[in-house]
């Protein structure tokens, strides 16, 4: 007799969130086809089909490629967003970053290039910025 076991529906991959969690460290490579989630500490590149989020207190010491990205805390190395990048304003980013579009909050740290458009090379349409320090005060007057 054979049965069969039902284990309910099963979730597409980009579909899943990965998740790094506080006070976890991870040195390697990462790379997911749905989202990943950070956290914790990671030494190593993230690769992630959907989305990359960074929390406040996450980390990365590598490369981060992706579709989406919401940076809330560190990056060190090279960023590439394929559709829409938010560097919401306790990031700090550390190297080049090319995204198609982003949102750049005030009190974000940006050090480094940065490059807007199509990924392709020589897009009419693409803007450049390259700054030894990009950093948006979060304490600014107000008039």
């Amino acid at each position: 007799m054979s049965r069969e076991r039902s284990s309910g529906p099963v979730a597409q991959p980009d579909a899943v969130i990965s998740i790094i969690g506080p006070g976890m460290k991870v040195t390697g490579d990462i790379e997911t086809s749905g989202t990943v989630r950070i956290e914790g500490k990671v030494k190593g590149s993230v690769k992630a089909g959907k989305a990359v989020v960074i929390g406040k207190d996450g980390m990365v010491d590598g490369d981060v490629d992706t579709q989406d990205a919401v940076v809330s805390g560190r990056i060190k190395g090279t960023l590439v967003v394929g559709s829409r990048l938010e560097v919401q304003a306790t990031s700090q980013i550390e190297g080049t970053v090319q995204a198609r579009r982003m949102q750049l909050e005030e009190g974000a740290m940006l050090n480094g290039s940065v490059t807007m458009g199509e990924a392709k090379t020589g897009t009419s349409g693409a803007a450049t910025m390259s700054t030894s320090s990009a950093a948006i005060p979060s304490d600014s007057p107000k008039n």
